[in-house]
C-alpha cells in the first residue's frame, strides 16, 4: 500500500495538480458559501472542466471542489443565518448566535477547525475500511450485485422524508431513462424514430438538468417571497482569534472524534449525507454535553458537531463509492460520473487495478484539507462578501455554465435540450415534492443494474438463484425490511402530524 500512495502523492505533488486542487476548494468554498448554490451544484459546474484532463486531475479537482464545498457552508450560516448547504443546517443553531453576541470569528475558525479535523478523519476510515470492504466484494457475483444496488436504491428512496412512494417512483424513473437506446442485445428501445436517442441520454446532461436546472429555476421562484435575497447588508469585517480557537478546540476531543466517526459512517450509506449526518451528530453532542442548554444560543460543542460530521462525510462516501461502486451520496454519483467518463469503473477491481488513483483520492483528501484551512482563514472575509451575490445575478450565469458544459461532452446541440427537458422535469417533479435523489442514483446506477441482471440470468436463469444465495438473499432482505421501516416511520410523521392538528383545533 505503501508504494502506490507515495506513487500517488507524487503526482497529486506535481504543480499543475496542486494548482488545480487550490481552485477546486476555492470553488468549493465559493459554492458552499452561497445560500441556495449548495455542494452539488459546484461539483455539477465543474464536472464538464474534466473531460480532457488525465484521471488523477480530474479528480483531484472535483475532490477539491468536494472538500472544500462542505466547509463553505458554514460562511453564510454564520453570518446571515442562512445555511449555505443543506448540510451546515445546524451550524447555524449556535454559529449565527455566536456571531449575533460580537464573535464571527470565533464561530467561522471553529467550525473550520472543526471541519479539517472531520476531514482528517474520514480520510482514516476510508484509508483502513476502502480495501477491507473491497477486498471482502470481491466474492461478489452478478447475484450479489444486483441485489446490492436494489437495496442501495430502496435505502434511498426510504430517506425521502415521509415520501416513500415517490421516492420509489423517483428510482424506478431514474432507472427508466438509463433503458433508452440500444441494450446489450443491439435491440433498440424507446427511440420514438428520433436518431439521437439511440444512443441513450448522456448522463452528465441528465443530471445537470434534474439537479442543477431545477434546483435553479426553484431558487428564482422563492425571490418572490424575498426579493431583497441574499443582499442583506452585513458587517464582513471578520477577524479570527486564534488563541481562543485553540483554547477552544482543546475541550472539544471527544466530540470531533464522535461527530467525525458519525459523519463517516452515515456517508458510507448509500443516499444520507451531510444533512442526515448533520442532525444526528448535533442531537448526540446535545445528548452527551453537560450543558445541553447551552445549544441553541452560541456554544463551540454545536458548531463542532455540525462541522466536523458534514466534513467527515467526505472520507467516509468515497467507501461504498470505491469498494463496491454504490455512490454514498449525490456528490459522489457525480464523482463516480468522472471516474466513468475516464473509462474506470468504481468496485472492488478498482482497489488492484488503479491502486495509483486510489492513493490520489487519499493524498487530494489530504491536501485539500489543508488548503481548505489556509483558504479558509486568510480569505474569510472575502467569503463573507461572495455570500452575498443576489440571486438575480447568480442564477443566469450558473444556466450558463451548465449549458456550457453539457454542449462540451459532445459538441452536440442535442444535449443542451435533454438538459433543458430534464431541467423542467425536475422542476416539476420539484413542485410536487418528489425527493431528486433516488431519480439521479437510478440514472446512475441503471446501466451497471440492467447488466448486472442480465449476467446474472444468463449464467442461471432461475430466479430463484437469488434467494438462494446468501449474500443476495441477505440485501433483498435488507431491502424489503428498509421498505417495511420506512412505512412505519411515514405512519408515525402522519400520526403525530394528525396530533399536532388536533391539538391546534
Amino acid at each position: 500500500m505503501a508504494d502506490f500512495f507515495l506513487q500517488a502523492l507524487g503526482q497529486v505533488s506535481s504543480p499543475s495538480v496542486l494548482l488545480l486542487i487550490l481552485v477546486g476548494v476555492l470553488f468549493g468554498i465559493i459554492g458552499g458559501s452561497i445560500p441556495g448554490f449548495t455542494v452539488t451544484m459546484a461539483i455539477l459546474v465543474v464536472f464538464p472542466f474534466t473531460f480532457a484532463m488525465d484521471p488523477v486531475s480530474g479528480v483531484s479537482l472535483m475532490v477539491g471542489v468536494f472538500v472544500g464545498g462542505y466547509s463553505g457552508g458554514i460562511v453564510s450560516g454564520v453570518m446571515l443565518g442562512i445555511p449555505g448547504t443543506p448540510s451546515s443546517i445546524t451550524t447555524v443553531y449556535d454559529g449565527y448566535p455566536m456571531a449575533q453576541n460580537g464573535q464571527p470569528g470565533r464561530a467561522l475558525g471553529i467550525g473550520v477547525a472543526a471541519s479539517f479535523l472531520g476531514t482528517l478523519i474520514s480520510v482514516a476510515v476510508l484509508v483502513f475500511f476502502g480495501p477491507l470492504i473491497a477486498s471482502f466484494s470481491m466474492n461478489f457475483r452478478p447475484w450479489e450485485i444486483t441485489a446490492l444496488i436494489i437495496f442501495a436504491l430502496t435505502l434511498v428512496a426510504g430517506l425521502s422524508n415521509g415520501a416513500l412512494l415517490k421516492g420509489l417512483l423517483a428510482a424506478a424513473l431514474g432507472l427508466l431513462i438509463t433503458t433508452v437506446g440500444y441494450d446489450r442485445n443491439s435491440n433498440l428501445r424507446f427511440d420514438f424514430g428520433i436518431p439521437a436517442l439511440s444512443s441513450g441520454f448522456e448522463i452528465l446532461p441528465v443530471m445537470i438538468g434534474i439537479f442543477a436546472f431545477s434546483q435553479l429555476l426553484g431558487n428564482l421562484e422563492k425571490l418572490r417571497d424575498d426579493p431583497q435575497g441574499a443582499g442583506r447588508n452585513v458587517d464582513t469585517n471578520v477577524a479570527i482569534p486564534y488563541g481562543t480557537i485553540l483554547k477552544d478546540m482543546a475541550g472539544q476531543k471527544l466530540n470531533t472524534l464522535r461527530s467525525s466517526l458519525i459523519g463517516s459512517l452515515v456517508g458510507a450509506l448509500p443516499g444520507t449525507g451531510g444533512t442526515v449526518a448533520n442532525f444526528i451528530s448535533y442531537d448526540q453532542a446535545k445528548k452527551f454535553s453537560r450543558h445541553p442548554e447551552r445549544f441553541g444560543k452560541g456554544t463551540p460543542d454545536g458548531i463542532v458537531a455540525s462541522e466536523a460530521s458534514n466534513s467527515a462525510v467526505a472520507g467516509g462516501a468515497f467507501v461504498p463509492t470505491l469498494a463496491l461502486g454504490i455512490p454514498g451520496d449525490l456528490p459522489m454519483a457525480i464523482m463516480m460520473g468522472v471516474l466513468i467518463l475516464h473509462g474506470i469503473t468504481p468496485g472492488p477491481l478498482m482497489f488492484e487495478q488503479n491502486p495509483v488513483l486510489v492513493g490520489a483520492i487519499y493524498a487530494s483528501l489530504l491536501i485539500g484539507a489543508v488548503v481548505m484551512v489556509l483558504c479558509q482563514l486568510m480569505l474569510v472575509r472575502w467569503f463573507a462578501k461572495i455570500s452575498l451575490i443576489p440571486q438575480q445575478v447568480l442564477v443566469p450565469v450558473v444556466l450558463m455554465l451548465c449549458a456550457i458544459g453539457a454542449y462540451a461532452l459532445n459538441n452536440n446541440l442535442f444535449d443542451i435540450w435533454v438538459l433543458f427537458i430534464f431541467g423542467l422535469l425536475g422542476y416539476l417533479l420539484w413542485k410536487a415534492e418528489v425527493p431528486l435523489t433516488p431519480l439521479i442514483l437510478g440514472v446512475v446506477l441503471g446501466n451497471n443494474l440492467e447488466r448486472q441482471l442480465f449476467r446474472a440470468l444468463e449464467l442461471d436463469d432461475s430466479w430463484m438463484t437469488f434467494l438462494t444465495r446468501p449474500l443476495s438473499a441477505l440485501f433483498l432482505a435488507l431491502a424489503v425490511a428498509s421498505i417495511v421501516f420506512s412505512l412505519y416511520q411515514d405512519r408515525k410523521i402522519q400520526r403525530n402530524r394528525l396530533k399536532a392538528q388536533q391539538g391546534d383545533a
